[in-house]
């Protein structure tokens, strides 16, 4: 591992090839192919620490601050990021079709209105403040409420049915 925080901007070069993989190069030459940024807080902390890893999962680079990558390094990995990063964030619950679990759930997020099953109440966690939560579907898609009290008043009614 090769600490690059804060990074000169000589000491590292990050590229996209015509495949679309990224390629790190290192301050002596070495040359990585498909590496990945990876967030060490996602969700409660995605501008502190972030890592560039080989395909085995290896550390090639750690980054203290998201902020301290230069230009166009930070642009690259952002746009990794958002295409491997899928996380709507709920606005509203809309209706359930029920309170005992499984149950449908239509939800309005950022990205639009959408349908999800939720297996058992323990596919809601509480994560960062105790008002943040994370709700799991059955195909693994994580959903995000970032302040349960934000939410209008049906939509906190449902979920203290699941708390």
């Amino acid at each position: 591992m090769i600490d690059v925080s804060p990074p000169p901007l000589a000491q590292f070069q990050l590229e996209r090839t015509a495949f679309g993989d990224l390629v790190w190069t290192g301050p002596q030459g070495q040359r990585v192919s498909g590496v990945m940024p990876v967030r060490a807080f996602p969700i409660q902390a995605p501008q502190d620490g972030m890592s560039l890893v080989d395909p085995e999962g290896h550390e090639v680079a750690w980054f203290a601050q998201f902020d301290a990558i230069p230009e166009p390094a930070r642009g690259l990995i952002e746009e990794e990021l958002a295409r491997r990063e899928f996380m709507p964030v709920i606005q509203r619950i809309a209706a359930v079709s029920g309170f005992s679990t499984p149950c449908t759930w239509t939800v309005d997020t950022d990205r639009g209105r959408t349908e999800f099953v939720l297996r058992g109440d323990e596919d809601i966690r509480r994560i960062g403040g105790a008002h943040a939560l994370l709700i799991a579907d059955a195909h693994g898609i994580h959903y995000l409420v970032p302040d349960q009290r934000a939410l209008d008043a049906h939509s906190k009614r449902v979920l203290d049915r699941f708390l």
